[in-house]
């Protein structure tokens, strides 16, 4: 039996930030709610009415191709890609055909194609019970980003990282919030399987695109699922026909929607009413102006944070969660950067931290750890734990300590709580014949040979010192007592 290769291509349109829509000055607001009141006529196309190219919805698709890497095209116009359906008012869309923005690229290691601007739809609402179906036209004329890679990606975990590696670069160059649950940003999926013969010939399988995936989970899903569907049905010796399929979140299923339609469908031809663009005559967009206003991008921050020798783990989250990141830093900005403390702080922030936040009750949604724990005062916590004053196990109490007793300075509440490490050798050996002498039962099963009984000795000394001694120090003062017994 043949092994089949999966071959996925995605077509990822994202809604740029701008203050107004892509050809007229009606408002681009995605949180409002009230129907078809950022209109006008230039959205309809009414006769006589001449749209204009918005200047910052390019600049943040030319910003977008050069974080990839990419062509930045000198010549570009916009074209009619002309068809009928009730969410576009004026019978065509404004869209970029054989001069898109920007050509080629690469981001997480999946090439791209290109990358263009047009306007973006109306929202169509369908209505279950009734069965009605209503427009919304603010959506209608908002920029639209339009992204395509090239048919590389071989199966639906490398798809479902590249879009959410797009999404953070996006949200990094204030491009876009690219929102999926509001709709901000829509992935489309170019799904085929080949014969590893064919894939040796440079051959592809016939493509079936998958529309209306809302979410990153839901687009894996059904990436995964068409894999298996076509699988199945070239080893049964049937075709797989070339359509659009959308996808059923119950039965867990593409469906049937369309056939699909090839660019010729469209009738490309360049807008009449919108000038083209010779890009290198306007100076904010020459690519050295529009590199000097680049950000650190996530795949470079992440790469910094991981020469730092923290976990990969944590420099992904710092990298994803920008809040957690930036109070990182903050914590860390001080040390210098081979400084054992800078791993400490980063498993602080990015283990306990964060866990505390996330289980402590009644807390607003929108509470950053700045607002809980200052970076100062948990620079303290971890300085305090490097100097040898406290336990791996107080610094986390003091953690949660700090989140109750907002602005108080952890070192004032380990001195009322008695947290500060005991040095006092004498004092700890009087605590450990205690603990030895009411466990003689468990230092027996330690002389037996049961390492685990030692541990637990251990923690009652922990317990008993509140945590206020260093771990190793006790164990080795538990041993000597046993030993001379």
């Amino acid at each position: 039996m043949s092994e089949y290769v999966p071959t996925i291509g995605l077509e990822i349109h994202a809604e740029l930030k701008t203050r107004t829509k892509m050809f007229c000055n009606s408002a681009n607001d995605p949180d409002e709610t009230r129907p078809n009141v950022n209109v006008c006529p230039v959205c309809f196309a009414h006769p006589g009415t001449l749209p204009v190219i918005n200047r910052e919805a390019v600049r943040h698709v030319l910003r977008v191709g050069i974080a990839v890497k990419g062509n930045l095209a000198d010549y570009t116009e916009f074209d009619r890609k002309n068809y009928f359906y009730p969410d576009l008012p004026k019978g065509y869309q404004l869209s970029q055909y054989e001069y898109p923005l920007v050509s080629g690229g690469e981001l997480s290691g999946v090439k791209l194609t290109r990358i263009h601007l047009e306007e973006d739809t109306a929202s169509s609402m369908h209505d279950e019970e009734s069965g009605a179906t209503t427009i919304d036209y603010n959506r209608a004329g908002v920029p639209l980003m339009e992204l395509v890679t090239e048919p590389v990606i071989r199966s639906a975990e490398e798809a479902g990282a590249f879009a959410r590696e797009l999404q953070l670069l996006l949200r990094y160059l204030g491009a876009s919030e690219a929102n999926m649950e509001k709709g901000e940003m829509r992935v489309e999926a170019n799904v085929s399987v080949r014969t590893e013969a064919q894939e040796s010939n440079n051959q592809f399988g016939t493509k079936v695109e998958i529309k209306n995936l809302n979410s990153f989970r839901i687009m894996e899903r059904a990436v995964a699922h068409e894999i298996e569907r076509q699988t199945a049905l070239l080893e049964s010796g049937e075709e797989v026909v070339q359509e659009t399929r959308g996808w059923d979140e119950k039965k867990q299923i593409t469906f049937a929607q369309r056939t699909k339609e090839g660019s010729a469908d469209y009738r490309y031809f360049p807008d009449p009413d919108l000038p083209s663009l010779k890009l290198s005559e306007i100076k904010d967009f020459q690519p050295g102006t529009l590199k000097k206003t680049m950000p650190e991008l996530p795949h470079e921050r992440r790469a910094r944070y991981l020469a730092l020798d923290i976990q990969p783990d944590a420099a992904d989250l710092f990298v994803k969660e920008l809040h957690l990141g930036n109070y990182f830093e903050s914590i860390i900005a001080t040390y210098p950067k081979s400084s054992p403390a800078i791993k400490l702080v980063s498993n602080y922030v990015a283990n306990d931290l964060v866990n505390i936040l996330r289980d402590t009750e009644d807390r607003d949604s929108d509470d950053r750890p700045e607002n809980l724990i200052s970076a100062q005062n948990t620079k303290k916590i971890v300085d305090m734990l490097v100097d040898g004053k406290i336990s791996s196990r107080t610094a986390k109490d003091l953690l949660a300590a700090c989140l109750i007793e907002k602005g108080k300075d952890p070192e004032i509440i380990a001195e009322e709580r008695g947290l500060f490490q005991k040095t006092d050798v004498a004092g700890i050996g009087r605590v450990v014949l205690d603990i030895v002498a009411a466990h003689s039962g468990v230092v027996a099963d330690y002389k037996a040979g049961k390492a685990a009984a030692l541990e637990f000795l251990v923690g009652q000394g922990m317990k008993a010192l509140k945590g206020a001694v260093d771990p190793t120090t006790l164990r080795n003062l538990i041993q000597k007592q046993i030993s001379s017994n």
